[in-house]
């Protein structure tokens, strides 16, 4: 049985709730599939997420998804680039790579959410923040302790009761369509790391 770790990030700046954790959490409650996720809730911060994150890597996971909210995103977007590079402009890890590129199936994987009626798209810039940090982290730790794990970071728009609590409400996506598509996109990427090492 393959191994998925499965994170989002906890509630921050004047997010009540994050868009990730609520979709995660709807997730979890009706799926029943072929895979086992190791669910993780990481705070907004860097050291401490770091920490967690090099931490439940040493469990040599299949495949880890991380989620974080994209406020104002009208789609769901898989991250294919991690950059060293911190908020301040620093490097996350001055001995590490300049960036990851993803050598995941994004493309198919967008494809496959697109055609079952789920906004989605490949993304090249995951930002400078946290997002990044994760994804890059991921990446690194996996690199480094030799870790079969391969990472992938995917945004999400606010839910939709994030939104409502705006004057000028922005675009937004269900927790049930957003949970919908993390078991499509880990169901997808799992098939298709098992059809690589066969």
């Amino acid at each position: 049985m393959q191994r998925v770790l499965l994170t989002a990030f906890d509630a921050y700046d004047r997010w009540p709730e994050n868009a990730s954790w609520l979709a995660l959490s709807d997730l979890t409650r009706w799926y029943d599939g072929n895979l086992e996720i190791v669910t993780r809730r990481y705070p907004v911060d860097l050291a401490r997420m770091s920490d967690m994150l090099r931490k439940d890597l040493q469990n040599n996971f299949d495949l880890a998804i991380h989620l974080g909210q994209a406020p104002g995103s009208t789609l769901i977007q898989l991250e294919a680039i991690a950059l060293n590079l911190g908020l301040d402009g620093s490097r996350l890890i001055p001995e590490a790579s300049e960036a990851y590129r993803s050598n995941l199936s994004l493309d198919q994987c967008s494809d496959t959410l697109r055609e079952a009626g789920i906004p989605c798209e490949v993304s090249y810039h995951a930002g400078t923040f946290l997002c990044n940090a994760a994804l890059f982290l991921s990446q690194h730790y996996a690199k480094t302790f030799g870790l079969k794990t391969q990472s992938l970071f995917v945004h999400l728009p606010l839910a939709p009761l994030q939104a409502a609590k705006d004057k000028n409400p922005p675009a937004s996506m269900s927790s049930p369509m957003a949970g919908a598509a993390i078991a499509m996109i880990m169901q997808h990427l799992t098939a298709t790391l098992e059809q690589r090492s066969a």
